[in-house]
C-alpha cells in the first residue's frame, strides 16, 4: 500500500513537470506510468465513487504540486532572464516528443489517410497560432486579468488538450500568449500574494470543465480510430513547433546569444529522448512485475 502511494507520488510529480514543462504531453506521462486509463475513468465520472477517486487522485495531486512548485519559481526566473534562450529550450522539448508521437501512430500502420489528419491539424495549428490568441497583446498579468474571455478559452482549450494523447499544454497556452502570465501568478499564489486569485481560478475551474466535457469523446475517438487520432496529434504538434519558434525568433532578448540558445534548444531535445528511455525502462519494469 505504501509503495503504491509513493509510485503515485513519483506519478504525479512527473505530471507536475508535464503542466509547467513546454512539450511534455501529461496524457503521454500518465500513459508511460500506467494511469492513463484510470485518470480518463475517474474525468469522465468524477463522483462515482467518490471516495475511491479522492484517494487515487490525493497522491497524484500532492507529486504535482511539488513539482508544479519547484518548476514554477525555475521558469518563472528563466522567462524574465533568458526569455528567448528558454523559448529554445521549449522548442527542443515540443521537437523531441515528434518521434514519440509518430511511433504511437506507426503501431497502427501508416496510411495514406492519416495525411488528411496530419495536414488539416498543421494548418489549424498554423492558422490558430497566426491568430490574434497568439500576439503579444497580452503583455501582463493585470491586463491578463481584465481578458477574462482569453482565461476561460484558454482554460478549456488547456483541459481538452490535457487529456489528448502526445498534445503538451503548456504549448496550446503559448500559442494563446498567456503562458508566462500564468506561470508568473501562479508564484505570486506560492508567495500567498492573492492579487490574481479570481482570474487564476476561473481559468482551473475551465481547465476543468474542459476536462469533464470532453474525456468520454476523446476515450472513444482514441480507443476507436488510433492511428488517424495520433496522426492528426503529430500534425497539430508540429505546427505548434512552428508556431513556437517563429514566436521565439520574434523576442528580443540583450541576454541572448546564439551559443546559449543552441546549448538550449538542444537540452530541451535530450531530455525528451531521456523521457522517452525511461517510458521504455518503466514498461519494461512494470511487464516484469506482471
Amino acid at each position: 500500500m505504501a509503495k503504491r502511494f509513493l509510485y503515485r507520488i513519483l506519478c504525479g510529480m512527473f505530471l507536475g513537470i508535464s503542466v509547467i514543462a513546454p512539450g511534455f504531453s501529461g496524457s503521454v506521462v500518465a500513459i508511460a506510468m500506467g494511469i492513463y486509463q484510470d485518470l480518463l475513468r475517474i474525468a469522465s465520472n468524477p463522483f462515482k465513487p467518490l471516495k475511491q477517486n479522492v484517494l487515487y487522485c490525493l497522491p497524484l495531486a500532492l507529486g504535482g504540486a511539488i513539482s508544479a512548485v519547484l518548476f514554477t519559481f525555475a521558469f518563472n526566473y528563466l522567462l524574465k532572464t533568458y526569455e528567448k534562450a528558454t523559448y529554445m529550450l521549449f522548442v527542443g522539448l515540443i521537437a523531441g516528443n515528434l518521434p514519440i508521437i509518430f511511433s504511437e501512430t506507426k503501431k497502427h500502420g501508416l496510411k495514406k489517410r492519416y495525411l488528411i489528419g496530419v495536414a488539416c491539424a498543421f494548418a489549424a495549428s498554423i492558422a490558430f497560432g497566426l491568430s490574434t490568441f497568439g500576439d503579444e497583446s497580452i503583455r501582463g498579468a493585470q491586463t491578463l486579468s481584465a481578458n477574462w474571455y482569453i482565461l476561460a478559452l484558454s482554460g478549456f482549450a488547456a483541459g481538452v488538450t490535457a487529456i489528448m494523447p502526445g498534445t503538451s499544454v503548456t504549448v496550446v497556452l503559448i500559442m494563446f500568449g498567456v503562458y508566462s502570465q500564468l506561470i508568473y501568478i501562479a508564484e505570486l499564489l506560492i508567495k500567498l500574494d492573492f492579487t490574481y486569485l479570481a482570474p487564476f481560478g476561473l481559468f482551473c475551474l475551465c481547465v476543468l470543465i474542459g476536462i469533464v466535457a470532453t474525456s468520454k469523446v476523446v476515450k472513444i475517438i482514441f480507443e476507436k480510430y488510433p492511428g488517424f487520432s495520433n496522426s492528426t496529434v503529430f500534425g497539430f504538434v508540429a505546427g505548434s513547433l512552428i508556431i513556437v519558434l517563429a514566436q521565439c525568433l520574434k523576442i528580443s532578448d540583450e541576454n541572448f546569444n546564439w551559443a546559449m540558445g543552441l546549448a538550449m534548444l538542444a537540452a530541451g531535445f535530450a531530455v525528451s529522448i531521456l523521457f522517452v528511455v525511461l517510458r521504455k525502462t518503466m514498461n519494461k519494469a512494470e511487464i516484469q512485475n506482471e
